[in-house]
């Protein structure tokens, strides 16, 4: 499959380590600095969470992006004070597909090729039914939402064949019936770190608000992949996770939940992506010139106010342009002859596949135009009212994390502020961060994950709240040090 982002994207000019001068003249002598662990006992390190911990980059998880995780970049920090060996089942690749049977079932990574995003060609070798021997300590499992972690038979092969289990879990699961937290307990962890709930909110928004708000819904056996999450069943979810972590006196560091909202997957393509000129928008309100004719009949029998009509009203001009949308929380005015149709907002998002779906024609019919003739399903756009549940639902994980954390003493990264400040710009050394969609460093390729730099930032990030909650001493790393793409060949 090929992501053309062509009128997106700058042809870019990427370096993957930045070079240092030879010339040492003049340098201030080293002065050397006392590692420590503190009051944290790293012997033992296990990493729970979804695909931010396991290292999933540019739309898939392969070996490289797997070394460049933030767990095994702490781990390499923690080895000098202490740290034990940290084991990650790797992919057999760094293609990123997977196979079952023999049959590949999740694509490969992208690349970037100079226009724009293409899945890497070739023959991925990672095969889900061959089982990989563990305990490991990075269980970090793409997709995974909190209560994953704790659903027995996540990872059982069967379960996977039915659709009910995570196949990236199913390679490295202990057995058919175990879970992610009890393969992390079996390990005796001494130090862990947490970051999950990310995806009790994102399968919702990637989706465009096309699932549930599952909010006073207590059963997850019940939820879609694209659901929300219900904030009580993560609050109880997340405090027997923490539980167990902390039982045998093992010491951490959790993050929260970011803002998924200001991430390139949602900022890339702008809310009036569409460029018309004067006799073509001219052309296409004649088609909506009834539909704009039967919101004023309604609003004169007072079935609506003037207020939502104006909303609903299509309007095209010269310029840019926002898309019709199909609106399904507007007022149900179907007894009328009337659709939910509206142009999107500013505020509003548009997900980053609809760059390649805006303006594509139906039928191979120059008068049903997507986005413009015919209006975008729910799955393309993110409206003011979903943006409103994806941030209660939010605030309320992180609230809940909070207070766990606080409860058993804690080490804690705000993610949630930090990934705030993307869109005005995130220092790292001589680098500044921002949401721009690969050229910002921060997020890869799929507008999403982060970049190896990004990881290194997220583990500076966890070693600093270590520090000022177990008085440790660590190494940050450099941001020189890592890219933001990796090379097309890799050993």
């Amino acid at each position: 499959m090929k992501l053309s982002y062509k009128w997106i994207l700058p042809i870019l000019a990427l370096g993957f380590v930045a070079c240092e001068s030879d010339d040492d003249g003049g340098m201030d002598p080293i002065t050397e600095v006392e590692y420590s662990a503190g009051t944290a006992d790293f012997s033992t390190y296990v990493s729970l969470g979804n695909s931010l911990t396991a290292g999933y980059t540019d739309g898939a998880l392969f070996q490289a992006a797997q070394m460049s995780s933030f767990p095994n970049l702490l781990a390499g920090q923690f080895g000098l004070v202490g740290g034990g060996e940290f084991t990650q089942p790797l992919m057999a690749d760094n293609l990123g597909g997977m196979l079952i049977g023999g049959n590949q079932f999740l694509e490969n990574r992208l690349i970037f090729d100079g226009s724009g995003p293409v899945r890497l060609p070739g023959n991925a070798t990672t095969e889900v039914t061959q089982k990989l021997s563990g305990p490991f300590n990075n269980m970090g499992v793409p997709g995974a939402k909190s209560y994953h972690l704790v659903a027995p038979g996540y990872g059982s092969l069967a379960a996977l064949q039915q659709g009910l289990a995570n196949p990236y879990y199913v390679r490295f699961s202990s057995g058919e019936a175990s879970t992610v937290l009890e393969d992390a307990m079996a390990q005796n962890p001494s130090f862990f770190t947490l970051w999950i709930g990310a995806n009790d909110v994102l399968g919702y928004a990637i989706d465009g608000g096309d699932g549930e708000n599952q909010a006073g819904n207590f059963d997850p056996s019940t939820y879609g992949g694209s659901d929300i999450t219900d904030p009580q069943v993560f609050a109880q979810v997340y405090s027997s996770i923490v539980t167990a972590l902390t039982s045998g006196g093992a010491k951490g560091v959790v993050a929260n939940v970011p803002n998924v909202t200001v991430i390139p997957y949602f900022t890339t393509v702008p809310y009036n992506a569409i460029p018309l000129d004067g006799p073509t928008a001219a052309f296409v309100n004649q088609g909506f010139a009834q539909y704009n004719g039967g919101l004023q009949q309604l609003v004169l029998g007072g079935a609506i106010t003037a207020e939502e009509a104006a909303l609903r009203t299509v309007n095209f001009m010269e310029g840019q342009n926002a898309p019709v949308i199909i609106d399904e929380d507007l007022t149900d005015l179907s007894g009328f002859g009337l659709p939910p149709y509206r142009q999107l907002k500013e505020g509003e998002l548009l997900v980053l596949p609809s760059a390649n779906f805006l303006g594509t024609l139906v039928n191979d019919d120059p008068t049903l135009v997507n986005g413009v003739s015919v209006p975008l399903e729910d799955k393309w756009a993110l409206t003011a009212t979903e943006l409103e549940e994806i941030d209660v639902a939010t605030r309320a994980f992180n609230e809940v994390i909070a207070a766990v954390a606080a409860q058993n003493d804690l080490a804690v990264v705000d993610a949630y502020t930090i990934i705030n400040q993307a869109p005005e710009g995130i220092p790292f050394d001589e680098f500044v961060f921002t949401n721009d969609l690969v050229t910002g460093g921060l997020f890869s390729l799929d507008g999403i994950h982060l970049t190896p730099r990004g990881n290194a930032f997220v583990a500076n990030q966890c070693m600093a709240a270590i520090e000022a909650k177990y008085g440790a001493v660590l190494p940050r790393y450099k941001a020189g040090d890592f890219g933001v793409l990796y090379p097309v060949q890799l050993p």
